[in-house]
């Protein structure tokens, strides 16, 4: 089944500031820049889905396709997703799958492609990252069949509110990965001082 992947990349960073997060740097490299890295078995173009900031904020390449927001009233990651699925089912053919990442997630794992692939059964409509007891629903692999009815019910109000909710709702299943040595896989820099870590990580390896 083709694959298509999508990096969450509209948050706006405002505990870290109001920073475009995308454009932050660990180890050197853009977040987007290591985002990419990662999805690297990922085919192009690679989805962004920026939420209200343009390709420059964003500092896009041209192996990115960006999409905003959907018009509703709901943002974050799930509006993200949405926002994904809505161009892919505009494509002359659409993907049967959709993996997503967060941009912050600056230390995602080599193998995240090929463990989410192999972890979804025929009867899952997803699967998400797990690690150390810790879910990670920005981080997962969807049935895009069954993320079609989300912008309809976004348009209504009632589509859930967080990624957490809607992988609960649909049954996802879960990925674990185990702690790597230099920490979780999975770390999320929202905060100065998960920069501040994540800098001294990316500088030990």
């Amino acid at each position: 089944m083709q694959l298509a992947a999508v990096i969450l990349a509209g948050g706006r960073g405002r505990r870290l500031g109001g920073v475009v997060k995308a454009g932050l740097r660990v180890g050197g490299q853009p977040l987007l820049q290591r985002a990419t890295a990662a999805l690297g078995s990922a085919p192009r173009p690679l989805i962004v889905a920026g939420g209200t900031l343009t390709a420059a904020a964003l500092g896009l390449e041209r192996r990115h396709q960006l999409v905003p927001d959907l018009p509703f009233d709901y943002a974050g990651p799930l509006a993200g997703l949405a926002a994904a699925v809505d161009w892919l089912s505009r494509q002359p053919h659409p993907p049967g799958l959709l993996l997503s990442l967060a941009v912050d997630t600056p230390f995602a794992p080599a193998d995240l492609v090929t463990r989410l692939t192999a972890a979804l059964s025929p009867e899952q409509s997803g699967v998400i990252a797990t690690c150390g007891g810790q879910d990670y629903p920005t981080n997962g692999l969807w049935r895009v069949s069954a993320l079609a009815p989300l912008a309809a019910a976004m348009a209504a109000g009632t589509a859930p509110r967080s990624l957490r909710r809607l992988a609960a709702d649909l049954g996802a299943g879960h990925c674990e990965w185990p702690l790597q040595p230099d920490g979780d896989p999975f770390l999320s820099v929202n905060t100065p001082a998960d920069l501040t870590a994540a800098e001294a990580r990316a500088a030990a390896l």
